[in-house]
């Protein structure tokens, strides 16, 4: 057992409400790395697959309703076509993956069948999630696997996936699916068996058991990916902050301690989840979406938005950036530059053009609606 899951255990069972709320949640995102399922000798580990799958059934037994976030498809790709190490070129990233992918589908589907179930494929790309309608389509999959008894597993579209489309790494997509799905909880499970506050391999990093909210993380340094990941430390602390952000408390173990991570959350770091859950639309502009322009605010429309949570009117709008339509989720920008919030557009570029800085009253009928209502707006 890992040197933080033994500090953990030795508190005792009074667990955090965070690891309370991970360990009874009644649905459960569950995302694997890469190192976890491959290595660069000898490709996908069937034997590793097979006792993550039944860690996860273990959870599933005990009442849970589990989503499978799964890295692994370049990885399992490597060996097949004789390559001796990641491949850094899009072409063969999307081609290792193409072979990869098939080998990790088809192994998923041959661990669970030994429980007699079945696995349904998912794959997304960023685009999926930017997009509202492509975002709904996903939802309704996934959902409609679940009330199937299916098992979902979840990967990025590597074999189409460009630069410019990527999500980076499977740990934010893991976030996005949590949402996505209304998760309870979501565990993070790879080669690291928790939050430390520098790099563990270098030594005299502290183990940090508990997130409560951003004092917890002064002084952390999280770094990059290994050889056969595009994540790191970096992007699962990223992807656990914003799921917690979301309402959703997030866990982060190593694979190897998957059977006590999804049987009582007992290892790892805990995340607590913010009180209030994001709606699904506040969540997509906030995180999902893309932005297709930006308007620049007085300090009068910062307050406005920022402190009080009113609408964005035209009157203390001081420029427009980019071309967009109304429904489209734009950027607000402070005058130092800051970036402050992020709402859809209830109008297009050119006729906010029109509207720069002019009371409500002065405008014509047809263009006293706010600019982007307080429902639609999202501080950040």
């Amino acid at each position: 057992m890992s040197s933080s899951a033994a500090q953990v255990e030795s508190s005792g069972s009074d667990l955090s409400q965070a690891r309370r709320a991970v360990a009874s949640a009644r649905s459960v995102v569950v995302k694997i790395g890469s190192s976890a399922l491959t290595s660069l000798e000898g490709g996908l580990d069937t034997g590793r697959l097979d006792r993550l799958a039944d860690a996860v059934e273990a959870r599933m037994r005990a009442g849970s309703d589990v989503v499978v976030v799964s890295s692994g498809a370049i990885g399992a790709g490597i060996a097949p076509l004789g390559l001796s190490s990641r491949p850094k070129d899009l072409a063969t990233k999307q081609a290792a993956a193409s072979v990869g992918q098939l080998a990790l589908a088809h192994a998923w589907g041959t661990s669970f069948a030994r429980y007699g179930r079945t696995v349904g494929q998912v794959l997304l790309t960023a685009g999926d999630f930017s997009r509202r309608e492509h975002h709904r389509n996903a939802q309704r999959t996934l959902d409609r696997l679940r009330s199937l008894h299916a098992i979902a597993v979840v990967n990025e579209n590597d074999t189409i996936a460009t630069e410019e489309i990527r999500f980076g790494d499977n740990d934010r997509l893991a976030a996005l699916v949590a949402h996505l799905v209304g998760a309870d909880a979501l565990v993070l499970l790879s080669d690291v068996d928790g939050l430390y506050d520098g790099d563990p391999r270098k030594g005299g990093a502290t183990f940090i058991p508990e997130v409560r909210g951003s004092a917890d993380l002064d002084g952390v340094i999280a770094g990059s990916g290994g050889a056969l990941g595009t994540g790191g430390m970096a992007s699962k602390l990223s992807a656990a902050r914003l799921a917690a952000d979301a309402g959703v408390p997030v866990l982060l173990a190593a694979a190897t301690d998957a059977a006590p991570a999804l049987a009582g959350a007992t290892v790892g770091t805990a995340f607590a989840a913010r009180p209030v859950r994001l709606s699904a639309r506040k969540f997509w502009v906030r995180h999902a979406a893309d932005s297709r322009g930006a308007v620049l605010l007085d300090e009068g429309a910062v307050r406005a938005v920022s402190d009080c949570r009113r609408s964005l009117l035209a009157a203390g709008i001081t420029g427009v950036r980019g071309n967009f339509h109304g429904g489209d989720v734009i950027d607000l920008i402070a005058p130092d530059g800051t970036l402050v919030a992020r709402g859809v557009a209830e109008y297009d570029s050119i006729e906010l053009h029109t509207m720069i800085g002019r009371s409500t009253s002065d405008l014509p009928d047809g263009m006293r609606r706010p600019v982007i209502h307080a429902d639609d707006l999202v501080k950040l």
